[in-house]
């Protein structure tokens, strides 16, 4: 049996990106009316900042974020179990877990552009502060988690064997 106590931090950001995918896609299903007006009143009110590809951006943006937090968060859940079987140091188990959580803020990127990109456009949308620390924080972090499991499982490096030598 894995034990996950040391990957519980990384695991738990999973879950909570899982659900929020979960949870976007459920608010499609039960009032995709509510994003379309969103979409649709924010454009009004700044016609100026907007073409005709707009609204299908936006759109696009919300579902990007639907996308890629469930997707993300179903191969970390794989991530994280090999991270529980490895031979890491505990410490460096429990970090490389929550690295690899971080991967969740990604998704949060592409929904703070929908957020922001009917009152600012979708071209600053995509460069707006938050939009591109949840960028580099999910991806950055991810890649990193990524990194250190890779660097154990094929070089060796962080294990606990390396203390009893």
């Amino acid at each position: 049996m894995i034990n996950l106590s040391s990957v519980k931090a990384g695991l738990a950001l999973v879950m909570l990106g899982l659900l929020s995918g979960v949870v976007l896609g459920v608010a499609f299903g039960v009032n995709e009316a509510f994003f379309e007006t969103y979409v649709t009143q924010g454009i009004a009110a700044h016609p100026e900042l907007h073409d005709a590809n707009s609204p299908e951006r936006i759109w696009r943006y919300v579902q990007r974020a639907h996308f890629h937090a469930t997707g993300i968060a179903a191969f970390s859940i794989g991530l994280l179990l090999l991270v529980a079987a490895s031979s890491l140091k505990q410490r460096f188990k429990t970090i490389t877990a929550i690295f690899i959580g971080l991967g969740g803020c990604y998704p949060l990127a592409w929904l703070t552009m929908f957020i922001v990109a009917p009152s600012i456009g979708t071209v600053a949308a995509h460069t707006h502060p938050v939009t591109e620390l949840l960028t580099y924080i999910g991806v950055g972090g991810l890649l990193f988690g990524i990194a250190i499991l890779l660097a154990n499982l094929f070089l060796g490096l962080f294990s606990e064997r390396n203390n009893i030598q």
